[in-house]
Parts: C-alpha cells; structure tokens; sequence
C-alpha cells in the first residue's frame, strides 16, 4: 500500500473533521497527540503530551474523550501488557502489533494472510469466530542489543 495512503489512514484529526466532530480545543489536542503511525499511548501518556500543548486540558476531559474516539470507532483500545490500556489510531486498517518485552515499544504490523481463515474448524469448538487479536512479543533491536552486546575485540 502507497505510503500516502498509510499517513492518510492514521491521519485521526483529519478523519474526525471529516465526520463533522465537533472539534473543541481539548478535543483538537487529544487528536494531534494520537495522530500518526504507531502511535500506542496510555491515557496518562496522551495527558501529558496534551498537557504541554494546552495546560488548562484535565485528566478527566482526556479520558472522556478517549472514550468517545473509541466509541466512535476511530481509536482502538489495546492492552498489550495486562495493565494500562493503550489507544491505537490506526483503527481502520486490520493490523496486529509487535511489542518489546523490554521497554514497551508497540509497532503496527501487517503480515500477509487471514488469521481467521488459519484457524481450522476443528479448533473452533463451535464458536462463530467474527475477529483476531494477534500479539507478536520480543525484543526490539536496541533491548536485544542491550542484552546481548557485541563482543569487544579488545586483548
């Protein structure tokens, strides 16, 4: 897929005008602050970074609307590590996310295929199966080097 198409795809801000959203200066902020490509921020994490671009912006007006974004289907909620729940713009293209077990890291990951299609029906037990969630864990290439350096060549 063209490059222009993926920024056009997590382009939050964009897609909200388009809706007609009524886009409030608080409501603006917490969508610049989620717009882009893995992009996958707690919502203390979206506070803050909201925070430093309009001070006066509460706690409580960031959850709230959070909850709307994802009531609306433009953000998705993603829990990748069993605490805090991260928002996910990219709620428009089917993804999958990489996540370091080291610091964190979230990145959006499209392989090729149908995760659906590869689950045979003998390991359905009976469900009517209608979406995946797939996780892929391990280090990202600075935790992998951290944990295990290159070896120095000193005598």
């Amino acid at each position: 897929m063209p490059t222009a198409t993926l920024s056009s795809m997590s382009d939050l801000l964009e897609r909200l005008r388009s809706r007609g959203w009524r886009l409030t200066a608080q409501r603006r902020v917490v969508a610049e602050v989620l717009s882009g490509d893995h992009v996958h921020l707690t919502a203390d994490e979206v506070h803050a970074r909201a925070a430093e671009r309009l001070p006066e912006i509460s706690r409580a007006t960031v959850y709230n609307t959070l909850g709307e974004l994802v009531s609306l289907g433009e953000v998705l909620e993603v829990s990748t590590d069993r605490r805090a729940m991260r928002y996910d713009p990219n709620a428009h293209r089917p993804h999958h996310h990489l996540v370091c077990g080291g610091c964190g890291l979230v990145r959006d990951v499209h392989p090729e295929g149908d995760p659906l299609a590869d689950l045979p029906a003998t390991e359905r037990f009976g469900f009517a199966v209608s979406a995946v969630d797939v996780t892929y864990h391990g280090l990202c290439p600075s935790c992998s080097a951290d944990r295990h350096p290159a070896p120095s060549s000193g005598a």
